[in-house]
Parts: C-alpha cells; sequence; structure tokens
C-alpha cells in the first residue's frame, strides 16, 4: 500500500532515507564479516553507528525521525560509510538543511558545452548564476543590453537594475520590476544561505542602493515566473518579450533565462 503519510522533507525522511540506504549496503562492503545467520544483509544500526564514530543510541534517534540537531561531521562521516554516491550525498545533505562542506563551489565559467547551448538560441538568453552574474550570454542579449553587456567586465543582474543609468531607461515601469527583483532574489537566498557571496553582494547593494535597501529590508518573498518583460529600446523602440527559466541539469546553482519575442 502507498503511504500517503510519507514526508517528503524534515527528521521523518532522513530517518527513513538512511535506513533505506543502510539496508543497501552489506557488511563486506565496508569490511565486515558476514554471517550467514544475519536477518538482514544490510547493516545493523549498532555497526553503522561504530564505523561512523557515533553512538548506537544516537544513530537510532536519527533513523527513527526524532527531531535532533545533526552536524555536518556526523552527516558527513554517514554518507561515507554508507558508500553514498554524489547525488545521495546531495539529498542526504539536504534532508536534514545542512550545508554539505565538501559541496563544490559553483565555478566562475560555465561549462563550453553550456555556453555553446545559450548562443545557438535565436532570442536573447543569458546565464546566472547564485549571485545573479552574468556567466554567459548570446549576440541577441548583448544586443537588446547594449551598452552593458560586452562592456562590464564582471556583468551582474542585480548591480545593472540598481546601479547602472542604462537600467531606469531601458526596462519598462523599472521601479515596479527592480522591487520585484528584490523579492525574487530574496526567495532565492534561501536556497543559498550558507553563501558568503550572496551575502556579500547583499550587503554590498544594500550601501550603494538607496531603493535596493529600502525594498530588502521590508522582507518580501516572491516566486521567479515568466511573463512579458518590456524594453525601452534605443534603437529598437518599444519591445517586448515572453520570460521564461531553466535550471541545467547539473548546475545546481546556474539558471538559463530565455526572453522569447511576443507575437
Amino acid at each position: 500500500m502507498i503511504d500517503n503519510a510519507e514526508s517528503l522533507t524534515g527528521p521523518k525522511a532522513l530517518g527513513t532515507f538512511l535506513r533505506a540506504q543502510r539496508e543497501r549496503v552489506t557488511p563486506e562492503m565496508v569490511g565486515l564479516p558476514g554471517s550467514s545467520r544475519r536477518r538482514t544483509s544490510g547493516l545493523r544500526r549498532e555497526e553503522l553507528a561504530q564505523i561512523s564514530g557515533i553512538s548506537a543510541t544516537w544513530y537510532t534517534w536519527i533513523e527513527q525521525g526524532r527531531d535532533v540537531s545533526i552536524s555536518a561531521t556526523t552527516l558527513d562521516s554517514l554518507a561515507k560509510s554508507l558508500r553514498m554516491e554524489p547525488a545521495a550525498r546531495e539529498y542526504l545533505f539536504s534532508l536534514a538543511s545542512v550545508k554539505d562542506p565538501q559541496a563544490l563551489p559553483a565555478s566562475g565559467a560555465p561549462d563550453i558545452n553550456l555556453t555553446a547551448c545559450v548562443n545557438q538560441l535565436t532570442c536573447p538568453g543569458y546565464l546566472l548564476d547564485s549571485c545573479w552574474n552574468v556567466l554567459a550570454w548570446n549576440p541577441q542579449a548583448q544586443a537588446l543590453f547594449s551598452g552593458w553587456l560586452g562592456v562590464d567586465e564582471a556583468p551582474n543582474l542585480l548591480n545593472f537594475m540598481f546601479l547602472h543609468p542604462l537600467a531606469r531607461q531601458l526596462v519598462t515601469n523599472w521601479a515596479e520590476r527592480a522591487k520585484r527583483v528584490v523579492a525574487e532574489f530574496r526567495a532565492e537566498t534561501s536556497h543559498y544561505a550558507h553563501s558568503e557571496a550572496v551575502r556579500q553582494s547583499v550587503i554590498s547593494l544594500r550601501e550603494r542602493s538607496t531603493e535596493f535597501n529600502q525594498w530588502w529590508t521590508q522582507q518580501e518573498v516572491l516566486a521567479r515566473e515568466g511573463g512579458e518583460r518590456c524594453f525601452n529600446h534605443p534603437l529598437q523602440g518599444k519591445i517586448s518579450y515572453r520570460q521564461q527559466t531553466f535550471f541545467p541539469a547539473g548546475y545546481a546553482e546556474c539558471k538559463l533565462v530565455i526572453l522569447v519575442p511576443e507575437g
């Protein structure tokens, strides 16, 4: 039967996941002697606790789904003892709401194949990282944001919106859009709560932009959404697009923004 009460997050989900992983690891896989008398082929709780360097009682509480505080060190030991693949390890830390100290930081430059995908687009498209630095863009995007993309050595969408004079001329209803951008960025920071780069980005903008600081302190949170995006282009006049945002597989901190021409 399907358990309709199954939780996808929280201590219960963490305990269920650890139990499933434990039952998949045989004693032989971790250097322990096997026995034909064992009732299960997987590790016992006591065995996993021992090779992970934690008490059996403590591990039992975790697997039972009790609401206990779990350190990154404990999760790291469990992940290693259970021979977890990267995806399983990432899921483990995510369930525990703990930052993985061994998580690789986002690369400053996207993979060449991902950049090639951006250049294959026939409409404006660009890649953003967790701080909304623009990692790559195509010629159509550069033409739309002429005077910024291709000129700024380290383009950042937030800095553009609040610090670049072109933004207030180019973006239709700038104040409305900029306020929403702040709420969208705040929503995304929940995924990067331990990111020093994101924290410093917010601090810098609060110091340099009165509007950003005002809207940031209002604590509004909105999901990043598509929809109409209008511009007053100096050469093309009034133009509008439908924005679509995608998250490329294998690039957890990247998002691909595409502006599809209306009509």
